[in-house]
Order: structure tokens, then sequence, then C-alpha cells
């Protein structure tokens, strides 16, 4: 995919890979010769390319953390594993907290044109009973919603980036530190880089979470079929999230623009999946059979999808326990986004935070930058500490609104759906964790 070059000014000072500042930094692109730690092992030390700071992963997280580093006038390296822009799968949701972010890295209104805004939501039972309808401005006239496809979300971030910031084909192989502080990337092509920062976004499988000591991320008991319906002459819905629940069963849907529509449905599964179905006939099939019964719009969204579009995956998230989990950092290596708290998408809020995590590591790392290599491993830290209380409890919080709604004892759900939803659900609090301030970045 072409990326168009930002039309921003020349500084004053630009370092090779893109780094300005009104003054030259003492430490970026001045250091002598990294000696590196005997373990590591490298055939040819002119064969290293050095670097300030390398993004792996070029997902919402890494493009995000890019293009809020290139806004402070820092340049970037972002290393995707893939050959091109991963722009696969559907979409997701975005409340008002990641549009701030958006907003504030300069790309928000390019993105709001494309894309409906939602206005409420409307909970139904499996049978077509309507539980409960809510409107969000009613709650909060700041709230904004909209779901946002995958691929033009990547695609407008990655045109905020210079030509070749973003490096494809660069799977990591190994991460090892150097006696200095600095980090070797050694790529499966063979190239080696040295690296000042490490910024890991490569996602809920993290190699770099697990160089760094993270536990794994554990399923959660149900996994997730999600697809996109295609109405090429329009699609019939209003703009409203449709929840639909049942026993160890859900399902909704959201229009995305005039012509598509987002679906997902998620469904009680075993720990171990089973080997991965790839075969676009058979999840569509699988994906039918489980809401047979259910309302018939749903089941025309699924067979509306086009075959790309449609998926299954289990749902894992990682609990950040204090005192056992790591932290976001280790020495001049921090992890942003999935790499660094997966959670399930039952608040909405996976890429959400992973958008707030890349303005505020940014503008730590920028401050950092300026005053020096001995300030960036603190302000580091100060980001995790920083995070840590936000993305901690919702990742725990995510995780028992979704055991709850995936319950499927009969006497439970009558309970859920006759009283808790219709008589106790209260809006505005189940969305308070989507306020958060952020003011535009600029250098």
């Amino acid at each position: 995919m072409a990326m168009s070059t930002s039309h921003m000014p020349r500084p004053s000072f630009y370092t090779s890979h893109g780094i300005r500042f009104s003054q030259k930094p003492s430490w970026f692109r001045a250091q002598p010769r990294t000696k590196l730690n005997p373990s590591v092992n490298i055939k040819a030390s002119a064969g290293v390319r050095k670097e300030d700071i390398v993004i792996v992963g070029a997902g919402i997280a890494g493009l995000a953390t890019a293009v809020s580093l290139r806004r402070l006038g820092i340049g970037s390296v972002v290393l995707e594993q893939a050959a091109s822009l991963r722009t696969g799968g559907t979409s997701l949701t975005l409340f008002k907290n990641g549009w701030r972010v958006l907003d504030a890295i300069g790309v928000a209104d390019t993105l709001r044109g494309q894309f409906l805004e939602i206005q409420g939501m409307v909970v139904n039972s499996e049978d077509g009973r309507e539980l409960r309808s809510f409107k969000f401005k009613d709650e909060d006239q700041t709230q904004e919603v909209r779901a946002v496809e995958r691929r033009i979300l990547l695609e407008t971030l990655a045109n905020e980036l210079p030509p070749e910031t973003v490096r494809f084909s660069s799977k990591l192989a190994k991460i090892q530190s150097s006696e200095n502080g600095e980090t070797l990337l050694q790529l499966t092509d063979g190239t080696t880089l040295l690296a000042k920062i490490v910024i890991g976004c490569d996602g809920i499988r993290s190699p770099i979470a697990k160089w760094m000591g993270f536990s794994e991320p554990k399923h959660v008991g149900y996994s997730a079929f999600r697809g996109l319906g295609v109405y090429p002459n329009g699609q019939p819905f209003a703009a409203n999230v449709n929840y639909i629940y049942g026993r160890g069963l859900r399902a909704g849907y959201v229009p995305v623009s005039p012509t598509k529509v987002y679906w997902f449905i998620c469904y009680n599964s075993p720990s171990s999946p089973g080997p991965k179905i790839t075969d676009p006939a058979l999840l569509r099939k699988q994906a039918k059979e489980l809401v047979n019964n259910w309302p018939e719009e749903l089941i025309r969204l699924i067979e509306l999808s086009p075959d790309e579009t449609i998926s299954k995956t289990p749902l894992v998230d990682r609990w950040l326990w204090p005192g056992l989990s790591p932290p976001a950092s280790t020495g001049k290596v921090v992890l942003v986004g999935d790499a660094w708290h997966p959670m399930t998408p039952n608040l909405g809020q996976g890429a959400c935070c992973a958008l707030e995590d890349s303005v505020i590591l940014t503008r730590k790392l920028a401050y950092a930058i300026k005053s020096g290599p001995t300030a960036v491993e603190g302000a580091l830290r100060a980001y995790g500490e920083e995070r840590w209380p936000r993305v901690f409890p919702l990742t725990v919080r995510a995780n028992l609104v979704g055991s709850l709604l995936q319950w499927d004892n009969q006497l439970v759900c009558s309970i859920r759906n006759n009283v808790v939803i219709p008589k106790l659900v209260r809006l505005g609090p189940v969305l308070e964790h989507t306020n958060f301030e952020c003011e535009p970045l600029k250098a």
C-alpha cells in the first residue's frame, strides 16, 4: 500500500531517522560504537543497523504510537512481520476516549466522515423481545460512538507517516539487551538492529512480552465469530448497537457505514478450541447454526458477509496482578496495547486503551529524550505506573461483564433478562470509563 508523506514543516534539526528537536539531543545518534554483551553473537558488527526508536508491530497500537511520536517531532521505525498492513478482520467500536486520542493526533475528522455515529443501544432477548434501550446523548452529551473498519483505520494512520517508516516482512526472531542498555533485535531474514528504545506493539501473543516475563494470555471460556455484512444498495438498520442475549450465547450487530454492518456471535467454548478453521464456508455454516432460531436479520447479515470478513477467534485476556506481573517496561523496552494488557471486547475498550497508551507514552518519552538517556527509563516506568490503574480494572471488569453475559443457567438468565437489564442497569455508570481528556499533540 502506498503511504503518503504528511505535510509537516522541515524542523531546524532533523536526524537521519526523522527525529526533530529545536536543539540537537546530546545522546540520540551521538554515542560511540556500542559494546555488546559477549553473549550476543553478531558475525559482523558493520552489518548492524542502528536505530533510535523501533516499534515492533504495525497494528493500531504501533501505528498510533508512531504517528503520536511524529506529531511531537520524533521519528521511528516500525517493524511489521506481514508483507503489508494486516487489514483483514472486520471493525471495532470506538467510544469517546478513542476519538479524543484520534483528535489529538490529527486523524479523527478524516475518519468521522466515513463512519456513522451510533445514537444508542438496544438489548433484545433471543426471541426478539426488547429488554431495554438507551440513547447515548441522554446519558452523556459528549459521548461519541462509531464502529470503524480496521482496514481504514490502519491505512489512515499509516498515511500520516513518512515513506519507508513501516518496514514490512520484518519478523522478530530474537531480542537481547546489550551492556550499555540498548537492545539488539534480530529478524528472521538475518537483519540485525540495535535500538536505543524499543516499543512492543506486537499484539496478544507478543514475543517481546514473553521476553519480559509476561505469562501467556488465558482463554476466558468463550469464543467469537465476527463478520461484516455488505448491502450494496444500502443497509436497513437504525444507527444503534443491537445486542441479543441467550443462554451461553449472545450476538450483536452495529451499522458501520451506509452499506456495511458489523456483527458478532459469542458462544461458550472449551479452553482448547482445537485446530484453527479458515474455510469461510465452514465458518459461515457454524455461525448460522449457533443462531438458527434467532431473529432473521442476524442470519441475513451472516449470509451477506464476504468470505474474507468472517473469522472465529478464542477470546483471551491477561490480568496484571500487582506484585506478580512484570512492569510495563524493562530498561528501554516498553509495551503498548494488547502486547501488555490484552482484554476481552465486552466493554469495547481494547483499541481505545491502546490509543490512550500511545499518546501518554509519547508525551513522557518526548520530554525524556530532550532530557537525556538517563531520563528515558524513568519515563517508561512512569508511563506504566500511570496506565496500570487504568488498564487493570478495565481488563477485570470486561472479563466479569463477559462472564455475566455468557451465563447458561436458565434461572440466572431469566433474572438477567427480566430484572437486571430492564430495571437495574444504568448506562451512565456503565460508560463512565470512556471519560478521558487528551490535548492535541504539538511539537
